[in-house]
């Protein structure tokens, strides 16, 4: 393992995709195992993507966990979009995470009638069990959750809104396989904003591969601003980038033993 610190960023690169999921899992089950110790429930934000099956995948296979007390949450939801379909990550989360094991799991309804409605209602989910834990990746463009670089804001009053994907982000979609043509990428979301993942006391990032080196590279030296969101990651106090050789690639020198 090789590690770095960016502003309050912690960073760590592991040899493959295996063991930075294993090592972001430990990370995102010993702090479920701390808060656990005190309390009957608590909240945990989970994010969804390739970038993420290696991280829950660990997550999943711990004995130990108790599951009975996470109540969870998602980070997005394309709009128009029902959880049969194998793109939604309400369906995502449902394969991938024991949710009957869960105390509740909360779900973005994408394909609701009243996108405004559902975005209220979720956010006030949120303010209600105040998440102590997020499970989050990385986009090529930036982006944390939907939150794409035109429509990032780190102030934004908002919890929850309706967001409108750009090109980049929809051609990440396609590439990982989750659609058969660009055309067939929604063009709307659901998303946590900024200020609500910022306000998570723990934030564990899974970032692997190739295609995310050069924006890895841009965290490190890109001015913190919305023209490349996941900047933000640096002012926060308590969070931890995970990368893998290939997502590394282009911060070699900045790596430490």
């Amino acid at each position: 393992m090789k590690k770095s610190q960016l502003g309050t960023l912690r960073i760590e690169s592991y040899v493959d995709n295996c063991g930075l999921g294993n090592a972001a899992a430990d990370k995102a089950a010993n702090e479920i195992l701390r808060l656990a110790r005190d309390r009957d429930s608590f909240g945990v934000v989970f994010a969804t993507g390739a970038s993420q099956l290696e991280t829950l995948r660990h997550l999943r296979c711990r004995a130990d966990l108790p599951w009975h007390k996470i109540i969870g949450f998602h980070m997005d939801e394309y709009v128009g979009m029902t959880p049969d379909h194998r793109a939604s990550f309400r369906g995502y989360l449902r394969k991938e995470l024991p949710q009957s094991k869960m105390k509740a799991f909360y779900e973005l309804d994408g394909d609701s009638s009243n996108p405004d409605g559902t975005a209220e209602r979720y956010a006030a989910r949120l303010r209600e069990v105040n998440p102590s834990l997020c499970l989050l990746g990385i986009g090529e463009n930036g982006h944390l959750a939907f939150n794409d670089p035109w429509e990032a804001d780190f102030a934004d009053p908002r919890d929850v809104r309706l967001v409108n994907l750009d090109g980049a982000c929809r051609e990440q979609q396609y590439a990982e396989g989750w659609f058969g043509s660009f055309t067939d990428v929604p063009l709307r979301a659901l998303t946590l904003t900024i200020p609500a993942i910022m306000r998570v006391p723990m934030l564990v990032a899974s970032v692997p591969g190739e295609r995310k080196a050069a924006i890895v590279k841009k965290v490190f030296e890109a001015p913190i601003t919305p023209d490349c969101p996941a900047t933000i990651l640096r002012t926060h106090p308590n969070a931890t980038l995970y990368l893998d050789t290939e997502s590394s690639a282009e911060i070699t020198s900045l790596l430490h033993e």
